[in-house]
C-alpha cells in the first residue's frame, strides 16, 4: 500500500520574492501556488503503519475454497454478515469402503469393508433423511411461530434460520457424482465445522452398512460470495484486491439490509 502511489500533495497560495521585471534590482512579491510541505512523503512519513484485518468463517488446513476477509472497516460489517447467520454452501468428496480415525482419507486406517451392495438409490434416501431432520432443527431453532404471517413472509424471502447458536444445521443435501466406490455431495449447512463435515460422511458409510472417509472438503460458497468471488494466489495485490472490494460491496449492503435491516 505504500508503495502504491499517493494523491498529489495539496496546494496553497504563497508570496514570493522575484526580481523585479524592469531590471532595477528591486524585489517584488508574486502570488504562486506551492505544495504543502505537510503532504510530502518525508514529513508524512508511511501513509500506513497499521492495517486491520479480520477473518471470517474460518477454514481449516485440510479443506479450500471461499475464505472471507474483512479489511479495516470491512472487519465491522464482517461481524454484521456474521450476525446474518447466512447459509453456507460445499462439495465433499467420499469414498466407501474404509475408516480412519480422523475420518479423512488421509488418517490412520482403523477398519476396511465392503461396498458393493451401496448404491445411488440407497445414499440418496439416507440423504433425505438427513435434510428431513435437519429442517425439524432449523424450525426449533428459528423461534418462529410456524403458523404466523411472519413466517410465511420469512418463508418467502428465505430468511428462515436461526438467529442465534446452534448445533450445526443441514439446510441441503444432494448427491452430486455417484462411481463406487467414490461419491461427492453438495451440502448447504449453517454454523458447522469442516470436521463436523468429515464426520457425517463417516455416519452416512455406517447408515449405509459400510464405512466411508472424506477425500475433499471445498467451501463453493460463504453466504454472498461464491468462487467467482475468491482471488487465487496469482492475484493476491493491491489493484486485485481494490477490484475485489468494489465488486462485492452492493452485494454485501444488498444483504445486510434484507436481513438487519
Amino acid at each position: 500500500l505504500n508503495a502504491a502511489p499517493g494523491r498529489a500533495p495539496r496546494q496553497q497560495v504563497r508570496f514570493l520574492p522575484t526580481p523585479a521585471a524592469d531590471g532595477s534590482g528591486a524585489v517584488e512579491l508574486v502570488a504562486a501556488r506551492v505544495p504543502v510541505l505537510a503532504d510530502h512523503p518525508l514529513v508524512r512519513g508511511p501513509r500506513f503503519r497499521r492495517l486491520k484485518i479480520g477473518a471470517g468463517h474460518r477454514l481449516d488446513v485440510k479443506s479450500s475454497g471461499v475464505f472471507v476477509l474483512g479489511i479495516g472497516h470491512g472487519n465491522k460489517l464482517l461481524t454484521d454478515l456474521y450476525n446474518c447467520h447466512l447459509t453456507k454452501v460445499y462439495t465433499v468428496g467420499g469414498l466407501f469402503g474404509k475408516a480412519t480415525d480422523d475420518f479423512s482419507d488421509t488418517g490412520k486406517l482403523i477398519e476396511k469393508t465392503t461396498f458393493d451392495h451401496v448404491t445411488r438409490e440407497k445414499l440418496e434416501r439416507i440423504l433425505a433423511v438427513i435434510q428431513g431432520t435437519n429442517q425439524k432443527a432449523l424450525l426449533m431453532y428459528s423461534n418462529i411461530d410456524m403458523k404466523t404471517q411472519e413466517a410465511y413472509e420469512l418463508a418467502v424471502k428465505g430468511l428462515i434460520r436461526p438467529m442465534g447458536k446452534s448445533p450445526p444445521i443441514i439446510t441441503a443435501i444432494r448427491c452430486l457424482q455417484f462411481a463406487l466406490p467414490e461419491f461427492q455431495l453438495e451440502i448447504h449447512c449453517l454454523h458447522e465445522t469442516q470436521q463436523y463435515l468429515r464426520k457425517m460422511v463417516h455416519e452416512i458409510g455406517l447408515e449405509l452398512k459400510s464405512s466411508a472417509v472424506c477425500t475433499q472438503v471445498r467451501r463453493i460458497r460463504d453466504g454472498v460470495f461464491t468462487l467467482d468471488d475468491a482471488l487465487p494466489r496469482t492475484r493476491w495485490d493491491l489493484q486485485s484486491i481494490r477490484e475485489a472490494i468494489r465488486n462485492c460491496q452492493l452485494k454485501v449492503e444488498t444483504e445486510l439490509e434484507k436481513t438487519l435491516g
